[in-house]
């Protein structure tokens, strides 16, 4: 029989682990984030740049769970940073970079709470953050393109983290 989200014997989980979006505007990959964040089970996405309203197509991807996935706005994402910094948050951009680390190879080894900066869907992380992070991590790409959309970026790098700090 096929389990379904109520007769499902997975355990509710929470991880000290924040989402900040550099400037992710597009509705279906706002929506969808919703849903990463509700099955990942972390603590709030951080929406950072241009205002995002929720709307009918961000409501309809993200099946409800915008209602209950914690999730604020920032204007300065740089600011939102500095002050995960000061609150002692770990800080990890998802971005392919000369200096990057494979998530494949990535040691998580920190008691730290974490703050996942994805970028923005045409620029990516700016330098300005990846000299703030304390790792740059990037998923391997077998394949002739060197991005993926950042939904499906995030999906992965969260399940890596949260598969490190269950373990």
């Amino acid at each position: 029989m096929q389990l379904t989200h109520y007769n499902s014997n997975f355990k509710k989980q929470n991880h000290a682990i924040k989402v900040v979006c550099d400037n992710v505007t597009n509705a279906p990959n706002i929506g969808s984030l919703f849903r990463v964040a509700d099955a990942f089970g972390i603590e709030e996405l951080i929406f950072c740049g241009s205002e995002m309203q929720l709307g009918k197509r961000i409501t309809r991807t993200s099946r409800s769970t915008e209602k209950y996935v914690k999730y604020s706005h920032d204007t300065s994402i740089e600011d939102q940073v500095m002050r995960l910094i000061a609150d002692n948050y770990f800080i990890i951009a998802l971005e392919i970079t000369e200096k990057s680390q494979a998530l494949s190879a990535f040691k998580l080894e920190t008691k730290q709470p974490i703050a996942l900066i994805i970028g923005d869907e045409n620029f990516g992380v700016s330098e300005t953050l990846l000299a703030l992070a304390d790792a740059v991590i990037h998923i391997n790409m077998y394949g002739n393109n060197s991005s993926m959309n950042v939904v499906q970026a995030t999906s992965i790098a969260l399940y890596e983290i949260t598969k490190q700090l269950n373990s």
